[in-house]
């Protein structure tokens, strides 16, 4: 018992340390993503206010080796509002007032693909970037890999919850189910955004520390900070995703089966878009409520997995707080219900609806979504 504690308290200081921002942190991704929009919007006046005036921007240029240019001559070259570049920031660095940020660039027409890297500092007004370099991504490997991976994304969804129900028992999203999908789309040219119910950090559980691949994805700077980061529900384009994953964890079980904007986003992605609707253990619950335009359920007559109710302490108070029991519920909606043994993974794929039992089943739901996916490129039907 005390060993559950402890590993359950490690779990919760770590996911609040993990996603916690302090105000500098927050203004300095206010500071980058005006750069950001700067650049994207053609608007010199946005990358100039977020630039030191003293501040030296360090390029590359096939025949300068250090090409040193100012902030006022990098702003004249977005002074056209037609630009088709984008961006995100990938993760920031604060050592009291100094910081370091990184951002993803992506040119569309013809395809290129920066790291842009960022110093700043704390003045009396505010953060501003001191300094910027960046380094192109441009080998033929990658620019293939860019260009495929700008048509093939994939959609996470996730709980804000961090308590069960109404009570104080903690609960998130769990990390296992978010690592062993998002290295499997990652290695197959998948891009991967997460959207959670609220938007901003997602609630973690079930961190093992041990864990070699655990450990591995903890000090990825990358990928925390899209846990970090997550998008709300409005701020997705749905129109733009391939499939929509369902993560589970405890926290599953709130938010997401009733958010109707979740709902509209998985049910373009599977009508409109011609796209795959997946989900593994707990994030079940995301798909009770989903319906087809002609007012079916999705689940009704198809195959479903999911936690089953066997595998619930049905006795235990986390369970008394849900607010309805995953098994039961898609069976009352027409689904016909599988699971596999305990502890072991068991995948059910249905068309374009694939599902998992346990976490364990996290990797196999992701393979066969790829699998399915790449089938249905080949047939020109995505």
């Amino acid at each position: 018992m005390y060993k559950a504690l402890a590993l359950l308290l490690l779990v919760v200081q770590f996911s609040s340390f993990a996603n916690d921002k302090t105000q500098d942190q927050l203004e300095v991704e206010a500071v980058v993503q005006q750069y950001i929009d700067g650049t994207s919007k053609g608007n010199p006046s946005l990358i100039e206010d977020a630039f030191h005036s003293e501040a030296s921007l360090i390029l590359s240029h096939p025949k300068k080796p250090f090409w040193q240019v100012s902030v006022k001559e990098f702003a004249r070259w977005f002074e056209s509002s037609k630009t088709t570049r984008s961006g995100y920031i990938l993760s920031v660095t604060l050592d009291g007032d100094i910081a370091t940020a990184r951002a993803l660039i992506t040119v569309a027409k013809p395809v290129k693909k920066y790291v842009d890297q960022f110093l700043l500092k704390r003045f009396a007004k505010g953060w501003q970037i001191i300094s910027k370099s960046a380094t192109q991504i441009d080998t033929q490997q990658k620019q293939a890999q860019l260009e495929s991976a700008m048509n093939k994304r994939v959609l996470f969804i996730a709980s804000s919850a961090d308590q069960h129900g109404k009570s104080t028992l903690p609960t998130g999203t769990s990390f296992s189910e978010l690592v062993e999908a998002y290295e499997v789309f990652i290695d197959s040219g998948y891009q991967v955004d997460v959207v959670s119910t609220q938007g901003g950090k997602l609630p973690l559980a079930y961190i093992n520390t041990s864990d070699l691949k655990h450990k591995q994805y903890i000090y990825n700077q990358d990928f925390m900070y899209l846990l970090a980061n997550t998008l709300s529900p409005e701020q997705v384009d749905a129109s733009q995703y391939l499939a929509v994953h369902y993560v589970g964890g405890g926290n599953a079980m709130y938010q997401v089966a009733e958010n109707k904007t979740l709902q509209a986003i998985a049910m373009q992605v599977y009508e409109k878009n011609h796209g795959i609707v997946s989900s593994v253990c707990h994030g079940t619950a995301g798909i009770v409520n989903l319906k087809l335009s002609n007012g079916k359920y999705l689940v009704s007559g198809r195959k479903i997995s999911g936690y089953p109710t066997e595998f619930e302490k049905t006795d235990a108070n986390y369970y008394q707080q849900f607010p309805f029991d995953i098994e039961e519920t898609i069976k009352q909606r027409g689904g016909k219900f599988f699971y596999g043994e305990r502890n072991q993974p068991y995948v059910q794929i249905d068309g374009r609806l694939i599902t998992g039992t346990n976490y364990q089943s996290s990797k196999g739901v992701a393979l066969a979504m790829v699998a399915e996916m790449n089938k249905m490129k080949r047939l020109g039907t995505l």
